[in-house]
């Protein structure tokens, strides 16, 4: 078992759009339980299940298991809620951390976050000064949760 510590926040301008290559990732969700969540996700030619704990604070427990590219995409066909989360996905360097920005597609499409993984809850890291508002712990901005309540459906962004 690992253990996830992750921090969300919305972006401020585009200066992250010329760093790092995007590669698209395709993801489904067996079970969007906020108490336990269980994904299949296709990123480039690799499938993955993952399954994750009730978030504390942002950390939260998290098994990941590699699966053969032909039955993720078969999960993802046959047995996903829907819809499915699109999005491209950049890896930048900065300070010492890997950002991964984002940017949604599909009934998401509008929507870019980016997030970095910490090894402690109180790590200090330096932030790009692309950004923007901080918005971890707001359910609207899980993956989990946008299958259910997609962002081109938000009123109020």
């Amino acid at each position: 078992m690992g253990v996830e510590i992750e921090r969300k926040f919305l972006l401020s301008g585009d200066g992250w759009r010329s760093l790092g290559e995007p590669v698209l990732l395709r993801q489904g969700y067996l079970n969007s339980d906020p108490l336990r969540t269980v994904r299949v996700r296709i990123e480039g030619d690799k499938g993955v299940l993952t399954i994750k704990s009730k978030n504390t604070g942002a950390t939260r427990d998290e098994w990941e298991y590699p699966v053969p590219l032909e039955d993720a995409q078969e999960l993802l066909d046959r047995l996903c809620e829907r819809p499915l989360v699109e999005k491209y996905r950049r890896r930048i360097e900065h300070g010492g951390f890997t950002w991964e920005v984002d940017e949604f597609l599909g009934e998401n499409a509008g929507l870019v976050v980016a997030e970095i993984e910490l090894p402690l809850e109180d790590t200090v890291f330096d932030k790009p000064d692309w950004i923007g508002q901080e918005v971890t712990g707001d359910k609207r901005y899980y993956n989990s949760s946008l299958i259910r309540f997609p962002f081109t459906q938000w009123t109020n962004s």
